[in-house]
């Protein structure tokens, strides 16, 4: 009988990727979901399903029962107040440690994680990884750069600027970041629960030497729409401004807002360039998409969902 692998954040926006990969290699998948209903990011897909949510231990004991790996892919990108994040990204990774001594954990976390003081984000991503690293049996952290791709609502809004010939940009001239389309970064978690490179935490990418600065991604935008964007260069004291309003709305009982003051902090930093190329060499995972044929494929898909 094939191994089973137990995975949380399945219908979030990485997760369906990371079925559709393990499902590939012959995973018999148990997933981890907050209430019965349709699932069409998940068409097709056979799994055992557990109803509940990451802060439920009677419901996570349930998934992890028997697993031969776990994969822990759910996690909080916005949150109401900063405090908010911890439970998600931290608690329930300490849990699932707990939890499942003898199965393979594999932890998604960002590559925030590396610099925890800018963020309350990026510290409950850190403290998530140094929950499970003090766990007993065998672990994997993944440091993930910004993600993107098919079915991502929160880089939505850059190529619909972008279409309108509008790419904003932090103004940091110097500033270079990594980029990962979602389905590479499914396989490059599959792979580690295939072939688990030893307990440490990882960097992921799509490979490319030296990263990306911002106008790369307005010249790799613009070609995927047909267009020619204006680099619309925004200083950090107007992203402040913003950032400070949107908090303020939140406070009020308005909608959760990711551009914070925290995350504000994260876009000036100058280098989100992956440093740590071990996972791919141990695991031997190569990404199919550069930035060109990425962006590409994700305009494409929004163009057929009607999104853009």
């Amino acid at each position: 009988m094939s191994k089973l692998v137990a995975v949380t954040g399945a219908t979030g926006f990485v997760g369906p990727h990371l079925v559709s990969a393990l499902a590939r290699r012959g995973w018999r998948l148990r997933l981890l979901v907050r209430r019965w209903s349709p699932l069409p990011s998940l068409a097709g897909v056979d799994a055992d399903i557990v109803l509940g949510d990451v802060l439920s231990e009677p419901a996570l004991r349930e998934l992890v029962r028997g697993a031969d790996a776990v994969v822990h892919a759910a996690g909080l990108i916005k949150a109401r107040a900063p405090a908010d994040f911890l439970p998600v990204n931290r608690d329930s990774a300490a849990l699932l440690s707990a939890l499942a001594p003898e199965a393979t954990l594999v932890l998604l976390s960002s590559l925030a994680a590396r610099e925890p003081q800018l963020s309350a984000y990026g510290a409950s991503k850190r403290a998530g990884e140094e929950a499970v690293a003090t766990r007993n049996g065998p672990w994997v952290a993944i440091r993930a750069p910004a993600v993107y791709g098919p079915g991502d609502r929160e880089t939505l809004a850059y190529f619909r600027s972008v279409k309108r010939a509008l790419a904003p940009q932090p103004w940091l001239p110097s500033a270079r970041l990594s980029l990962i389309h979602v389905s590479d970064l499914a396989e490059a978690l599959a792979l580690a629960v295939e072939r688990p490179p030893g307990p440490s935490v990882y960097e992921v990418d799509d490979g490319t030497v030296g990263a990306y600065s911002y106008a790369d991604m307005a010249r790799a935008a613009g070609a995927a729409l047909g267009r020619q964007p204006w680099q619309v260069k925004v200083p950090r004291p107007l992203m402040a401004a913003i950032a400070a309003w949107n908090e303020l709305r939140q406070s009020l009982g308005g909608p959760t807002q990711i551009l914070t003051r925290g995350k504000v902090a994260e876009i000036f930093h100058p280098d989100w360039s992956v440093h740590d190329r071990r996972l791919a060499a141990t695991t031997g995972f190569r990404a199919r998409y550069d930035l060109t044929a990425g962006f590409r494929d994700t305009v494409q898909w929004y163009r057929r969902h009607s999104w853009l």
